[in-house]
């Protein structure tokens, strides 16, 4: 009563952590296949296994499934047991669990025995290989002589069947064993060597086996040739009477279902071909064609739960049945027919596979030492730290290893390599030599070109001497990071004019060596501070340009007056107004010829008496000295005396009311309107000519709104950054400290200040 309680109570914890931990698989399978198609730290251990067998096909099967959740949901009590016999390192050790028996003899594992006997990597040699066999039947594994010859060394080989009925009656058979599975290979789908090997890994090598000797009690002439229904139980004999009960009724299955699987299994022939359809339909022929998947529900092609079909309970069941089936090739001699393998892959898995938890850890230390192979020919990488583990691959005389983990175990010592390919394995320690470090002695550089434009991209040559020096890792700097920097794989980026010493150091030792790059900026753009002006005779005005980007190398700008006899213009950008007319000023980049036009027109000169600008600043076409708080149009006009008429616009060209407020950009119109029409110029037949036009800048106005407030920060900040540019009025505006270059950070700082109220930026 007391065990079948215990039972209960495992079932019902299996069962909850199934719902709680299986969610809705969201990222189907997918079956690639080739050694290409698997990740990197399984493509040397395919490879070796190929050189050894070249007709061995590997299908990797991307399960979609994250390691630690997979992992998760096999750790759960009862799901995965060892022998009671194990040492701890196997076996769950929480309080309540620990030795608890879920089966006569077998115990709940540990989470790393899971991890070891899940991760694929494990068991990429030429024997544990064989649990990923796809195990579908074909053409190829249809032969009685090699069935009898895996039968080889138990009681069925090259024997006649015999089996009692249910009253105890011997009855003698025509058939031996190995007709009896090829016959259920035919007719389940299900590759007849599996059969073979399976029989005899779960009821070989004797025909006493309790689940096939006719004679259990309650159970008499009934047979379960691979333990199915065999589930765990705590009660003496408890998985095999399970079994044969299974055998007798299906366990409660319906009677299609029993018809189909041929129950009652009251003869070993039904038991051996029942036994093998129920395999193919629920196991191998709906994407759980090999022995590992069996046993760990990994692959969604059958569209259900994942982590619950499963066939056995017994943790290191596919790396046992994996041996029995090697030997069983290898004694029939088809281990060189084409055999293919599914193997699984999990996303996120650890770097190393995980160690089997036969190997105690307190018999290693850490390391990372270079070692190599000091034997006369051959040393071979282990999967475990003995002889009896199988060999993975060989390396020759001098091949070079990491030693992950040395040995200090007692008698014979092993250490844990890896392999330059990225094999993991185990090494006799006797044969591994540490290798005298070789360190890197010169570093040269070169490059295609020394001198880059901004924002170009330049690969450093680097050579690291001598070519098998150990660590010849480096680091890159920039001794001006403003003019260039460098990444981390060596590539130069131009950031600004300029020179920079790059300089490549190596990592562990005292060795480096640099080179000079220098960053050209071209000419890209071309700004002027000031438009199309009327100017009177003997009036000068400045040019101020403006190079893009701010960090061009070549600046030379080139003025020319297309009529110099009206207007001329000296190499530093001075027009001077000559006589009445009109012409064109180009101004004009040295580099690329990026080219502006500015018109001017010139006119007689005007005397003070006709016109007069009182408190307020004119030079040439620009006024400036407005007052910034009495700066409306009433304002301005009561400061001019003229004899002409005069208009203030916005800078649409509108016409505005003496209540409104002048900006940077509006324009101040003087108008002569003695002219009658009857002269013979452009102007004939109008009332009024326009003979000046002024623009007004009010410094610190940059948005030309008549207002110096936070607008004009941002505006002249993003004109910095170069993000948007301003021009014309609106730049002089912004050289609010009249120095005649380019707005800086400093004009920003005035703006700011006069917005606190703390400096009110002059205007004259």
């Amino acid at each position: 009563m007391k065990k079948n309680k215990i039972k209960t109570i495992i079932n019902l914890i299996i069962l909850i952590s199934i719902i709680i931990l299986i969610p809705n698989k969201t990222k189907a399978s997918e079956k690639k296949e080739g050694i290409e198609s698997f990740p990197e730290n399984y493509r040397p251990y395919l490879e070796e296994l190929n050189k050894k067998y070249p007709n061995w096909k590997f299908i990797a099967l991307y399960t979609g499934l994250d390691w630690n959740y997979a992992i998760a949901n096999e750790n759960i009590f009862g799901k995965n047991l060892v022998p009671l016999s194990y040492n701890d390192r196997w076996k769950n050790t929480k309080q309540g669990e620990y030795n608890v028996e879920v089966d006569a003899g077998w115990v709940d594992s540990s989470k790393q025995a899971v991890e070891y006997a899940m991760d694929p990597r494990n068991f990429l040699n030429y024997v544990r290989i064989f649990q990923f066999e796809n195990l579908s039947q074909n053409e190829n594994n249809s032969n009685i002589d090699t069935i009898e010859k895996i039968l080889y060394g138990t009681e069925f080989n090259n024997r006649i069947v015999e089996y009692y009925d249910s009253a105890g009656n011997k009855i003698t058979t025509s058939d031996k064993y190995s007709t009896l599975i090829l016959n259920a290979a035919m007719t389940s789908k299900v590759s007849s060597y599996h059969l073979a090997a399976r029989i005899k890994q779960e009821v070989g090598p004797f025909l006493s086996h309790a689940s096939i000797s006719g004679t259990v009690e309650g159970f008499k002439g009934l047979y379960n040739f691979y333990n199915i229904g065999a589930t765990s139980s705590s009660e003496p004999m408890g998985a095999i009477k399970n079994g044969l009960q299974y055998a007798k009724d299906g366990r409660g299955a319906s009677e299609a279902t029993k018809k189909k699987y041929l129950i009652p299994w009251d003869t070993k022939a039904k038991a051996v071909t029942g036994g093998a359809i129920f395999i193919g339909e629920s196991y191998i022929n709906v994407g759980q064609n090999t022995i590992y998947l069996q046993k760990f529900d990994v692959n969604d092609d059958r569209g259900g739960i994942l982590f619950t079909h499963q066939y056995m309970t017994n943790v290191l069941a596919p790396y046992s049945e994996s041996k029995s089936t090697y030997n069983g090739y290898s004694g029939s001699n088809i281990l060189n027919s084409e055999l293919s393998f599914v193997i699984p892959i999990y996303e996120n898995m650890p770097e190393y596979p995980t160690e089997s938890p036969s190997i105690d850890p307190s018999s290693y230390t850490s390391d990372n030492t270079k070692v190599y192979a000091n034997v006369e020919t051959t040393l071979n990488i282990r999967s475990g730290p003995s002889t009896s583990y199988e060999v993975i691959c060989t390396v020759n005389k001098n091949d070079k290893l990491t030693r992950i983990s040395k040995g200090k175990q007692q008698g014979e010592l092993w250490d844990r390599v890896e392999l330059e390919n990225g094999i993991v394995g185990y090494a006799f320690q006797s044969y591994l030599v540490e290798q005298p470090e070789i360190e890197v002695n010169e570093i040269k550089l070169s490059l295609d070109k020394n001198v880059i434009n901004k924002n170009e991209r330049i690969q450093l040559n680097v050579e690291v001497l001598p070519e098998n020096a150990e660590n010849k890792n480096v680091i890159y700097s920039s001794s001006d990071t403003s003019v260039a920097v460098i990444d981390e794989k060596g590539e130069i980026l131009g950031v600004s004019s300029g020179k920079s010493l790059i300089t490549v150091k190596s990592e562990k030792y005292n060795i480096s060596n640099s080179i000079e790059i220098e960053v050209y900026t071209p000419v890209s753009d071309l700004e002027l501070d000031i438009v199309d002006s009327i100017l009177q005779i003997g009036d000068t005005i400045k040019i101020n340009p403006k190079i893009y980007p701010e960090d061009a190398n070549n600046k030379k700008v080139i003025y020319q007056s297309e009529k110099e006899n009206v207007a001329k213009v000296d190499k530093n950008g001075i027009i001077t107004a000559i006589s009445e007319g009109e012409t064109n000023i180009v101004v004009k980049t040295e580099e690329n010829n990026i080219e502006k036009n500015i018109k001017i027109k010139v006119i007689e000169k005007i005397t003070e008496e006709e016109l007069s600008f009182g408190n307020l600043k004119v030079e040439g076409n620009i006024i400036t000295g407005l007052d910034y708080l009495n700066n409306k149009v009433s304002d301005i006009k009561n400061q001019i005396t003229s004899k002409y008429k005069i208009e203030i616009t916005n800078k649409e060209d509108e016409i505005i009311t003496d209540e409104d407020i002048v900006g940077t950009g509006y324009k101040l119109k003087i108008y002569d309107t003695s002219n009658n029409g009857n002269d013979n110029n452009e102007n004939s037949g109008n009332s009024e000519n326009l003979i000046l036009e002024y623009y007004f800048v009010l410094y610190g106005d940059v948005n030309g709104d008549g207002k110096i407030n936070s607008i004009d920060l941002l505006v002249l900040q993003r004109h910095i950054l170069e993000i948007e540019k301003i021009e014309g009025v609106a730049y002089k505006a912004g050289n609010i400290n009249k120095n005649g270059n380019k707005p800086t950070s400093v004009d920003l700082l005035l703006i700011q200040r006069h917005i606190l109220g703390l400096k009110i930026i002059e205007q004259k």
